[in-house]
């Protein structure tokens, strides 16, 4: 038991016993060290348990400010040649030795007024042993630390003693952009915060001058050498993660599923490794077949409130982050397995080809995959000649409703792992892809319909009627400006119409597995079919205002990054030139669209150009922290 006046370790300051209540005890420790201007310590008075103190000395103690202050210069040399000598003596290397143990063998003594002296000189070269015993047996134990562990303290000793003078040294190295690296990038670390938007001040940009902005903290760490021209904070910067969810779906639950005979395609990019929908003709019926994730995703569970996070799957050029969980493929896109499971939407149409019923159906499909460009090559074969030609159809349908199609070009981005080399291909056009964006808007329309038909509360997708001017010119210059008259799409919960498409109501239901607004229309569609109670209109509305709030934040993210990206091409390929079209022409300035890169700039032309005119541009300053890039004509 630990006496009264004996010395203690509470939270690893010197302390003093001064009382003892019961199972308590009274101590006197240091709240404010005196100070060489000639302030006065502060004490305060403390019952602690036992265990929340450490005996060093049994006492008794004299005054604590006389423990604080023991001082002898011997004591260093001392230590260093005990430690020495019990490095040395194979027997105790690795075996402890008590704190008065060592004071004696050193000092030939242990006295009370040097016991903290003693104890904190000791942690230079000493580590506290496990052995709780020896704690508390008054013999507080200690074993030699390694030389390198030693110079490691030491060097931390010497850094915090000195960390104003190492601070303004670093300072003045940043004023500079010259740092000494790897040394000053821990001192870097807020600055990359910034820039990543994980916070929005820093002390370091502040006592160097520059202003605490991302940009500009994105600037003085490529200045600097701490980041190259390949790190993308555009993710970070909007809350995103580049890991895929983590929580994988569980096996399709045993159920009853329609087989669907014949073969169904699901026809996307080459490079598409998450096909989700497919498409087949009956002779009566359209079939549109989509991926069935909802078959494990119940509404409010946690991998619905992860997707829900995250409201898209995250699409970038140096790789993909998806709202559901990787391992969700294998079982759930269409075409990997001899048989996929599907939610299917079959759609009859009236004699004027328009929508005339929509049944939806948990089923089993045959599904073949094909790439635009194969699909387009067998459009006239019998089994893909009746979905063109539905396609056909359905867009002459909405073109007379008043839809409005914006054809711009648009490119591939892709960023090889090992060389980090970036590559930009135009995309090329294919029938195919036509058509089967008609089978996505049909399936869209038609699932609106049933849902509104049953009373279902849904995410509807609507758009409001443009205001188009009678003179909007040809070509890519007439595609510009009919986009700056398009609204914004809504989502809700009441039907109405969208202008854009062309129908009287529509929803997003062809993307379960990577838009959430899809995947919430696929548990009610299921919730429904199975008699299971259905999410509200107020859930429902809330559900899906995050999940859109958190796509656009993905899409803000997405559309940076490819920015991003096209800047480093064009700095990996400073030779590059490439044709630009007029789009918009202003008193002096011109806007052109670079088709290859599909990026706009704005110039100053050597003379005004027609709409539509091209000429040939290079880009002479590219800015990577503001995507500032100045194209100049040729």
């Amino acid at each position: 038991m630990i006496q009264k006046n004996a010395v203690v370790l509470y939270k690893n300051q010197c302390a003093v016993v001064t009382d003892i209540d019961g199972d308590k005890y009274v101590i006197q420790y240091c709240t404010v060290p005196a100070s060489a201007s000639g302030k006065k310590a502060q004490y305060a008075s403390l019952k602690v348990r036992e265990k929340d103190i450490v005996l060093l000395h049994k006492g008794p103690a004299g005054q604590l400010d006389a423990l604080l202050s023991f001082e002898d210069g011997s004591i260093p040399q001392q230590i260093a040649e005990v430690h020495e000598l019990l490095r040395s003596d194979e027997s105790s290397a690795s075996a402890s030795a008590g704190l008065g143990d060592i004071a004696e063998l050193m000092r030939g003594t242990f006295k009370v007024e040097e016991c903290y002296a003693l104890y904190k000189a000791f942690t230079g070269c000493f580590e506290f042993s496990a052995d709780d015993t020896a704690f508390k047996s008054g013999k507080i134990a200690f074993i030699p630390r390694q030389e390198e562990e030693i110079a490691l303290l030491r060097q931390k000793a010497d850094e915090k003693e000195h960390a104003g003078e190492i601070r303004d040294a670093f300072i003045k190295r940043l004023r500079q952009r010259k740092l000494e690296l790897p040394g000053d990038a821990k001192f870097m670390v807020e600055v990359e915060a910034l820039a990543l938007g994980k916070t929005d001040k820093s002390k370091v940009l502040a006592d160097a001058g520059v202003a605490q902005t991302p940009e500009k903290a994105h600037k003085l760490l490529l200045d600097t050498g701490i980041w190259t021209i390949l790190r993308n904070p555009y993710p970070s910067r909007y809350g995103l993660t580049m890991v895929s969810a983590s929580e994988g779906l569980q096996s399709p639950p045993e159920e009853e599923r329609l087989k669907i005979e014949g073969t169904a395609y699901a026809i996307d990019n080459a490079w598409s490794a998450d096909p989700d929908d497919a498409v087949a003709w009956d002779g009566t019926y359209l079939w549109v077949h989509i991926a069935d994730p909802a078959a494990a995703v119940m509404p409010d569970s946690s991998i619905d409130k992860s997707a829900r996070e995250r409201g898209t799957t995250l699409y970038l050029p140096e790789g993909t982050s998806r709202m559901l969980a990787e391992t969700a493929l294998a079982d759930y896109a269409l075409g990997l397995n001899e048989i996929s499971r599907a939610l299917s939407f079959r759609i009859r149409f009236d004699e004027k080809g328009a929508v005339d019923d929509c049944s939806v159906f948990k089923t089993l499909v045959d599904v073949k995959r094909l790439t635009y460009e194969k699909a387009t090559e067998l459009k006239d074969t019998p089994e893909l000649k009746p979905l063109f030609d539905i396609a056909e159809r359905n867009f002459g349908r909405r073109t007379k409703a008043g839809a409005k199609s914006i054809n711009l070009p648009e490119v591939h981005i892709t960023v090889n792992q090992e060389t980090k080399q970036v590559s930009i291909e135009p995309e090329v056009h294919y029938k195919a892809a036509d058509m089967v964006c008609e089978m996505m808007l049909l399936a869209g329309e038609g699932a609106a319909r049933f849902a509104f038909k049953n009373h279902i509360p849904f995410p509807y997708v609507s758009q409001e009627p443009p205001e188009i001017p009678a003179d909007i010119p040809a070509g890519l210059a007439g595609e510009f400006r009919m986009l700056r008259c398009m609204h914004k799409r809504s989502v809700g919960i009441v039907p109405a119409p969208h202008a854009a498409i062309g129908v009287a109501m529509y929803s997003q239901v062809t993307s379960p597995l990577r838009r959430y607004s899809d995947l919430v229309a696929h548990e009610q569609l299921r919730a429904f079919i199975d008699g299971r109670q259905l999410v509200d209109k107020d859930a429902m509305l809330e559900r899906i205002s995050e999940g859109d709030a958190a796509s656009v934040a993905a899409k803000k993210a997405s559309r940076y990054s490819e920015t991003h990206w096209k800047l480093v091409y064009l700095l990996q390929h400073p030779d590059w030139s490439g044709e630009a079209v007029c789009v918009d022409r202003r008193e002096k300035q011109i806007q052109l669209y670079i088709p290859s890169l599909d990026m706009q700039t704005y110039i100053v032309p050597k003379k005004i150009p027609a709409l539509n005119e091209v000429m040939t541009v290079k880009a002479a300053d590219i800015d990577i922290p503001t995507q500032n890039v100045v194209f100049m004509q040729l």
